[in-house]
């Protein structure tokens, strides 16, 4: 339903409740997160996530009403001033249009099922995750999980650095990642770690056709030892003299990648 009033104010007791939707406490509390701009809204509505509600300017309204026509009864139609946008936003120039999306828990592939996929421990920054999922997405990889104490998957810069492919592929938190890791093994999926010292394997030396799980480390630490323990092999990519590491965005793109290509060589990706 269409509210006739704009609300102007950000003391606006419904405002400051979505305003709570900033933080990761808030986030699950509500069980809703925020969705920012046309195209994250966009791609929510073609994939079919549910929508509490649409937050919008009257300028963002007129030049958008393709997205707020044919939408579900339940979803609240809010005209909101730029000042309150201001407010919800987390951006510095928000572009007139958020939602409020409901959370939902996707069940992951049983370990049986997975073929490729990166698993990143203690990841923390969120362009980082939002780059990750993209890569997942870009190269039809079975999923993306993270360790607990990963960065809040519904935090709005992930969505944002994942170009809409949150929504595709949502990443899966694993509260006990070591077990986890046991038990994908025990169904004959191989653990690669990456690393920076340089073992005997250079990435593309290995043969990445089976079923795969890449482990990526923490941005500045890296992985654990008791991790690394537990991966079937380490590998490493070259890198010229001087430079210590790689991005780990750039680091799952490459071994996605390279696991992908030997696979269609050989006519079985």
């Amino acid at each position: 339903m269409i509210s006739p009033q704009c609300l102007t104010s950000p003391k606006n007791p419904w405002i400051r409740q979505l305003r709570q939707l900033q933080r990761s406490k808030g986030r699950r509390e509500q069980g809703a997160f925020l969705v920012e701009g046309s195209h994250l809204i966009e791609e929510a509505l073609q994939t079919g996530w549910p929508l509490q509600a649409i937050c919008y300017t009257p300028d963002w309204g007129k030049s958008h009403a393709h997205l707020l026509e044919n939408l579900p009864a339940a979803v609240r139609l809010q005209p909101v001033s730029p000042e309150v946008m201001a407010a919800l936003s987390t951006t510095e120039t928000p572009e007139g249009g958020i939602a409020v999306a409901t959370r939902q828990e996707f069940p992951p592939p049983p370990p049986g099922s997975i073929r490729l996929g990166l698993v990143v421990e203690t990841l923390q920054d969120p362009g980082n995750l939002g780059a990750l999922i993209r890569v997942v997405a870009a190269t039809g990889a079975d999923g993306l999980w993270l360790s607990e104490d990963s960065v809040d998957p519904q935090n709005p810069k992930v969505l944002r650095a994942s170009a809409g492919q949150w929504f595709r592929r949502p990443p899966w938190v694993q509260p006990n990642l070591p077990a986890w890791l046991q038990t994908c093994r025990q169904h004959g999926i191989r653990i690669l770690a990456a690393t920076l010292s340089q073992p005997e394997n250079c990435y593309w030396d290995v043969d990445l056709t089976p079923p795969t799980l890449f482990l990526l480390g923490n941005e500045g630490a890296g992985l654990r030892e008791t991790l690394i323990q537990q991966a079937d092999a380490q590998v490493w990519i070259p890198m010229a003299a001087g430079v210590e590491s790689l991005n780990v965005a750039m680091t799952g793109g490459l071994l996605l990648y390279e696991a992908l290509r030997q696979r269609r060589s050989q006519g079985i990706a």
